[in-house]
């Protein structure tokens, strides 16, 4: 596949699926890797999010890490989430990874759905000849502080939009790379920040000043957590149907980096290694298959 795609690039790519169209489609190699910051699997589950849920099967899966540097680093060198009751390639990476680095770790048993060469998958993605285009909502991405630069710099484009809350400015910067690409695949990264605390979306009836999750809090705001998560997630629903429907034919993955705490053990938000900070949603499609 590689050898491949490497020689398409140099020919220049062709156009290689029934219904793939450079005006409405990316290249059926393209990849969309769309994190839902914080976002819990019970909430994921329950939210009306009919364009999101039907990417896939939804899995309960498990976080490589319990905040988003750690999950987000993991993740950029194939770790994604993973279903360890399921000895499947993609669902559980220790059989085979979405995306696997040469010469990182263990070989895995096959199954790979992207073989890279390179630092890190973004790395990899751009010596294939992918325009790479990523942006970030929470602050971990802002490029003013030096941590985000693990995260950011092998990307062709960054964006970050300066707040959490910002998921229409961050989907139409993406639709403006990809009006500029013609028919080279892409690998597009949207974190999301909604859905972060203090769960909050632009025009929402409530303040993002007030945060319902703060660590160490004594008063149980559990289902005002819960609540506004659903409807965070299902304000995001809403926003990227264009989007999914650009990568139909290609493959999506859309996950959370982790969870949070809603006072589990007397335990609030994340940051801490806990059940509830690493039970995650994913779902996934492979180059236009259902996962």
């Amino acid at each position: 596949m590689l050898r491949n795609l490497r020689y398409r690039w140099r020919t220049p790519f062709r156009r290689e699926r029934a219904g793939y169209s450079a005006s409405n489609t990316v290249h059926p190699e393209s990849v969309l890797f769309l994190v839902l910051d914080s976002c819990r699997y019970d909430t994921f589950i329950s939210a009306t999010a009919p364009r999101l849920h039907s990417v896939g099967h939804i899995h309960c899966a498990h976080a490589p890490s319990h905040f988003t540097f750690g999950s987000h680093a993991a993740m950029f060198v194939g770790f994604s989430p993973g279903v360890f009751r399921e000895p499947c390639p993609l669902l559980n990476p220790k059989v085979g990874k979405v995306f696997k680095l040469v010469g990182a770790g263990f070989p895995g048993k096959g199954g790979e759905a992207f073989v890279l060469r390179g630092r890190n998958i973004v790395d990899g993605f751009n010596k294939l000849g992918y325009h790479t285009a990523g942006t970030g909502g929470v602050s971990w991405f802002d490029p003013a502080t030096p941590a985000s630069h693990a995260l950011i710099s092998d990307f062709g484009n960054f964006y970050y939009p300066g707040n959490a809350y910002s998921l229409p400015r961050q989907i139409a910067w993406i639709e403006r790379k990809l009006s500029g690409v013609g028919e080279r695949p892409v690998f597009v990264f949207l974190n999301i920040g909604e859905t972060h605390v203090p769960y909050y979306f632009a025009g929402a009836p409530w303040s993002r000043r007030d945060n319902p999750c703060v660590p160490f809090q004594v008063v149980d705001r559990s289902e005002e957590c819960r609540r506004r998560q659903v409807a965070c997630i299902e304000f995001v629903d809403s926003q990227v149907s264009d989007l999914l429907s650009r990568f139909a034919h290609a493959t999506t993955l859309i996950c959370s980096d982790h969870g949070d705490c809603w006072g589990e053990d007397g335990l609030w938000e994340h940051g801490i290694s806990h059940p509830m900070t690493l039970t995650v949603p994913m779902v996934l499609r492979v180059r236009g298959r259902l996962i």
